[in-house]
């Protein structure tokens, strides 16, 4: 099989082409821009362009396949020449679904939690010495790539996400891989600029359960009222599994479930991951693995990548870093670090970073999500306003939209710098968030600074 990619250094594009050559397809590929660590790892499977840039000629009449990413635009010259030619085009979601016709398909849907739910049940099922197959949207320890397609493994499991597939296919990824067993984790607005009322939103969940083979499962917090109503009054032909958040307690700093087995240590905290905990087990269940065997090996997962990740830690301060930037997952990791240390101040900063988290209207949906925190921060790079077309905003229209007279507000990474360089950290937790790069703070320096290492 010939499969060429257009844009083939994104995220996800990158991880699929490794992928298909691990599996023995004849893949090339092309992008105006290749970072680290896409570059690194093409080159590693002697994939990487030869050069940057958009080259017609690489489309023959001989491929098999063309892959479009997110990244690419529907002018784009080698798109152009595919559909000249008449050949197959996919976006990267149609071809995971196209790869995996004939296996049990897992998909995990919500606006929160996808990721960490998605390496849970990948971290037991690898536990249990299953064969599965899976495409996610972090680097997980003990998994080489994001994505694993072969011929054999029996199941796939699918971090959902409700983003749009191509520029050329505007339906959400996770309506294209039609699974027969589907998790929603919860439903908070998000993505304005594709979506830009609630109920247009919403609809795309409703649209995702119709997606579900007959006969399937439906596994749904039932904590989220509205997506509670949303599955109680939807009729289909699909089991629905509720879950909620399960007994447990903290001792010393360690979150311990309390189960029939006895009390299980974790090394993941806060409730938001005790959801996604019973959601991953009510997954594996139905995959055939039994109680103790998945208590057994979730006492062990550290965590996604910057998913609540530590980044140093004294006897009486801690400091992590995690994806959170809309609201919901603001509030929830907040709240999941305060109460596992609820002793010690919470310094909790984030980097506004996403189109919606810079949208005015939009800001509003931040009120009350940083309560909880001591000293709440919030960064938005000036030069993130320029580059999205934005009209930048004031300190006073960020505190009032947050509701937090005790807000912070930078605009320049090197003055909030700066400014953590002056307080004391003894008997603090510092709690980093973005789903950007933090300004490209040095976050090995800071974190030596910070604990005097």
């Amino acid at each position: 099989m010939k499969v060429h990619f257009i844009a083939i250094g994104g995220s996800a594009m990158h991880n699929l082409a490794i992928a298909l050559a691990k599996k023995g397809y004849h893949v090339t590929g092309s992008d105006d821009i290749i970072n680290e660590p896409s570059k690194s790892r093409l080159a590693r499977y002697n994939i990487l362009p030869a050069q940057t840039g958009w080259f017609p000629e690489k489309i023959t009449h001989d491929l098999d396949a063309v892959i479009l990413g997110m990244h690419a635009r529907v002018d784009n010259p080698e798109l152009l020449r595919a559909q000249e030619l008449g050949l197959p085009i996919y976006s990267y979601p149609e071809y995971i679904y196209e790869q995996s016709k004939q296996k049990t398909r897992v998909v995990i849907g919500g606006s929160h939690g996808k990721t960490t739910i998605t390496s849970m049940i990948l971290h037991v099922l690898q536990y249990a010495g299953k064969d599965f197959d899976y495409l996610v949207g972090a680097q997980l320890e003990g998994f080489d790539t994001m994505v694993k397609i072969t011929e054999d493994a029996p199941i796939i499991v699918i971090e959902g996400d409700e983003y749009l597939a191509s520029p050329i296919d505007r339906r959400p990824k996770f309506h294209l891989y039609q699974g027969h067993i589907a998790v929603i984790s919860g439903i908070a607005w998000d993505h304005i600029n594709v979506f830009p009322t609630w109920d247009s939103y919403i609809q795309q969940f409703e649209l995702f359960i119709d997606t579900l083979q007959p006969g399937g499962s439906l596994i749904y917090c039932e904590q989220d009222s509205e997506l509670k109503h949303l599955v109680e009054q939807k009729q289909t032909a699909i089991e629905k599994i509720p879950y909620h958040l399960p007994p447990h307690q903290i001792e010393n700093g360690t979150t311990y479930l309390n189960t029939d087995n006895g009390k299980v240590g974790l090394e993941v905290f806060g409730e938001h991951n005790l959801l996604n905990l019973t959601a991953a087990q009510k997954v594996c269940e139905k995959l055939g693995i039994g109680a103790a065997v998945f208590y057994e090996a979730i006492a062990t997962f550290k965590g996604a990548a910057r998913r609540l990740e530590l980044v140093g830690k004294t006897e009486n301060c801690t400091i992590f870093k995690d994806f959170a930037h809309s609201p919901s997952k603001l509030k929830a990791t907040i709240h999941a670090v305060k109460q596992q240390f609820p002793e010690r101040d919470l310094i909790a900063a984030i980097e506004l970073h996403t189109f919606s988290s810079l949208n005015a209207e939009f800001l509003k949906e931040y009120a009350g999500t940083m309560d909880e925190a001591d000293l709440p921060i919030v960064i938005i790079d000036a030069e993130t306003f320029r580059q999205k077309q934005l009209e930048p905003y004031e300190e006073n229209v960020v505190k009032k939209s947050f509701n937090n007279d005790k807000l912070k507000f930078f605009d320049n990474f090197e003055i909030f710098q700066t400014y953590l360089n002056t307080i004391s950290f003894t008997n603090k937790t510092l709690l980093l968030m973005s789903s950007g790069n933090f300004g490209g703070i040095d976050l090995e320096k800071l974190k030596n600074h910070i604990l005097k290492l």
